[in-house]
C-alpha cells in the first residue's frame, strides 16, 4: 500500500503521527464502451449546448444553478481564494461510546501507520479507545476538504472513518409504518425461531461477488475462444480525466450469476454438473460463429 497522506493525531498535548492509507478498493472490473463491430473505443465529448463547440477541459468552470434557474459560474481563481484548511493535524474533538456512532453515517476507511521511532503513543492511544470502548470523533483536512471522521480501532490497527455530515442523512418518515401493528407473541416466538435457524458466526471471506467472478469467466472464455479485436490503438490514445465505465451486461450474465446462487444452494454436486453444462453451451457458440 501507499501513503496517501501523513499527518497526527492530537488531543490535549498528545500527539500521534501517523501515515494514513485508504483501507478499501473496488474489485470491479473496468469495461469500456466500444463499437460492437470493431472493438473501437466510443468516448464523450464535452459540448457547449449554446454554441455546440467542443470544450477542452482546461476551459471548463464550475457553476451553480438555483431554484430559479439562475446560474453563477464559479472559475477557478474563485475557488483558490476559497480558505481552504491544509493543516496535517487530525483533531480529537471529543470521545463518545462507540454504540453512539451511526452505521448509516459511516463512509471512506483508511488505515492509520505509527509514523515515528516508537510507536508508543499510537499503542496507548489504541489501548485506551478499546479499554474504554469509546470512539473519537475528529476534525481532519483531506483534498482541501475539511472532514468528520471516527477514530476507532480494527484489530491492531487505528481506523480512520470518515463521516457524513448530519444534513446528509435523509429522515426515513413512512406514513405507512404509522399505524398501530399487533404483533402477537406466538407470532414473535416463530419469528425468533426463524432467526435462529439462521443464526451462525459472520465470516466476510465465505462470501464472494459472483457476479465479478462470473464476469471475469466469461471474460477469460471469450479470450481463450479467440472473440477479440485488436483495438490497442483506440484505447492508447486515452483522453484526460477518462476512466473505466462499469456498465450492464446482457441478460444472459444475470441469468448465469442465477444458475450459480441456484448451484451453491443445490451442494457442490449440482454446482459442478452446471459448469460442465455451462461448458457445453459455450463451446456450443463458439462453433456456431
Amino acid at each position: 500500500m501507499r501513503s496517501i497522506w501523513k499527518g497526527a493525531v492530537t488531543f490535549g498535548l498528545v500527539n500521534v503521527p501517523v501515515k494514513v492509507y485508504s483501507a478499501t478498493e473496488d474489485h470491479d472490473i473496468s469495461l469500456h464502451q466500444v463499437h460492437a463491430e470493431d472493438g473501437g473505443r466510443i468516448r464523450y465529448q464535452r459540448v457547449c449546448e449554446i454554441d455546440g463547440e467542443t470544450v477542452p477541459y482546461s476551459d471548463i468552470d464550475r457553476a451553480y444553478v438555483d431554484d430559479d434557474g439562475q446560474t453563477v459560474v464559479l472559475t477557478k481563481k474563485d475557488l483558490d481564494a476559497l480558505p481552504a484548511e491544509k493543516s496535517r493535524e487530525i483533531d480529537v474533538v471529543e470521545f463518545v461510546p462507540t454504540e453512539q456512532i451511526d452505521l448509516l453515517t459511516l463512509d471512506r476507511a483508511y488505515y492509520l501507520e505509527p509514523d515515528s521511532k516508537s510507536p508508543k503513543a499510537y499503542v496507548l492511544l489504541r489501548r485506551t479507545l478499546e479499554q474504554t470502548e469509546r470512539t473519537a470523533i475528529v476534525r481532519f483536512t483531506l483534498r482541501q476538504k475539511t472532514r468528520l471522521a471516527a477514530l476507532r480501532v480494527r484489530g491492531d490497527v487505528l481506523v480512520l472513518q470518515t463521516l457524513l455530515w448530519a444534513d446528509e442523512v435523509r429522515e426515513a418518515a413512512f406514513p405507512s409504518l404509522d399505524e398501530d401493528v399487533k404483533i402477537s407473541d406466538k407470532e414473535l416466538e416463530l419469528s425468533a425461531s426463524l432467526v435462529d435457524s439462521y443464526s451462525s458466526d459472520f465470516d466476510p471471506e465465505s462470501f464472494v461477488d459472483e457476479y465479478q467472478k462470473e464476469l471475469r469467466t466469461l471474460i477469460d472464455a471469450k479470450i481463450k475462444a479467440g472473440e477479440t479485436f485488436d483495438a490497442a490503438e483506440t484505447f492508447a490514445e486515452e483522453g484526460a480525466g477518462d476512466g473505466g465505465e462499469v456498465i450492464d451486461l446482457m441478460e444472459a450474465l444475470r441469468a448465469s450469476v442465477e444458475r450459480s446462487k441456484a448451484a451453491r444452494a443445490g451442494g457442490k454436486k449440482d454446482a459442478g454438473k452446471k459448469d460442465t453444462e455451462k461448458s457445453g453451451k459455450s463451446g456450443g457458440r463458439k462453433k456456431a460463429s
